[in-house]
């Protein structure tokens, strides 16, 4: 009965313990993109939120988090904060967006897909753009 229970104890205790910092790590995780989302938007001033973007004008793009930069230089940012759900986002997946027009809008679904194994890592929808620029 003992070889049972004491693995079993043992099972339950490192489980927990992982599950403990689990937290630890997400809180790490977020103070670090909040850092990192700062020194990106660094110098640049918000404006009015916007529906829609054109993807043309803005073709270079970078995940922070659960937020995507879509950039026309170092003056011009548009961020879109997606609510989650993109998991691949942070491992830099690739952004497949399903678009209804030529622009990219608020409400169209943005899925992650793995480079390697081309399978889907998540699904998120696309907020208000909001634009940042220099002053």
């Amino acid at each position: 009965m003992v070889r049972f229970i004491l693995p079993a104890i043992l099972l339950l205790g490192g489980a927990s313990a992982l599950s403990a910092d689990t937290k630890g790590y997400q809180a790490r995780q977020e103070a670090k993109d909040k850092i990192d989302l700062d020194k990106q938007l660094a110098g640049l001033v918000p404006g009015k939120p916007q529906a829609c973007i054109d993807p043309i004008r803005y073709r270079e793009s970078t995940r922070v988090g659960d937020t995507i930069l879509y950039k026309n230089g170092r003056n011009d940012v548009m961020r879109n904060d997606t609510g989650g759900g993109c998991f691949g986002l942070r491992r830099g997946d690739a952004i497949v967006t399903n678009t209804f027009g030529s622009q990219l809008c608020r409400g169209d679904i943005v899925r992650t897909v793995d480079l390697v194994s081309r399978v889907p890592s998540g699904s998120c929808v696309f907020s208000d753009f909001t634009p940042y620029r220099k002053p």
